[in-house]
């Protein structure tokens, strides 16, 4: 079965495998992890912040990580951001949470960030957009397919932002 964001990949030529896993499998990313036989630190969650001026960002983290409060705000620009609520992700993504994908339904200028974490996995698996369907995808054109930007989210003694990051191991 071919999903929008299975449509989306090809036509940008993107490298992806489809993956099922059983429809009952309790929600969340580190379910689908163990369904697929899969690290927690390979499954994305996608998650929908909303800031104090009302823009709404998607933010990628790995199924066994959280952001730190002061760096998903530097990321995102904003002191003032909350998860957004279900009803609004739906709105927003056209998507219910859980099996929300990371790329195809953005509009021009919507901002995503994924974290520096997940860039050091071989392969990740992203929501499809109907529950008991992944997507495997590289990092890399996870990031491409998302128009996302690099960010850390999860590392206390890590910079932020990626400019910091190379300025860091530029000597």
């Amino acid at each position: 079965m071919d999903l929008p964001p299975h449509i989306f990949l090809d036509e940008k030529g993107l490298a992806y495998t489809k993956l099922a896993f059983p429809p009952g499998t309790e929600k969340g990313a580190a379910n689908v992890a163990q369904a697929l036989g899969c690290k927690p630190s390979q499954m994305v969650k996608t998650l929908i912040f909303e800031t104090g001026d009302g823009e709404h960002v998607l933010v990628m983290l790995a199924a066994d990580k959280n952001a730190i409060s002061g760096q998903l705000k530097k990321a995102i620009g904003s002191r003032n951001i909350k998860l957004a609520e279900p009803e609004t992700v739906k709105r927003v993504t056209g998507y219910e949470i859980g099996s929300i994908p990371p790329f195809h339904w953005q509009p021009q200028g919507f901002r995503s960030f994924i974290d520096a974490a997940l860039t050091h996995e071989d392969i990740l698996g992203v929501g499809a957009g109907v529950w008991g369907q992944e997507i495997m995808i590289t990092p890399h054109d996870l990031a491409a397919a998302s128009a996302a930007t690099v960010v850390n989210l999860t590392d206390r003694g890590q910079p932020v932002m990626p400019r910091e990051m190379s300025d860091d191991t530029s000597g």
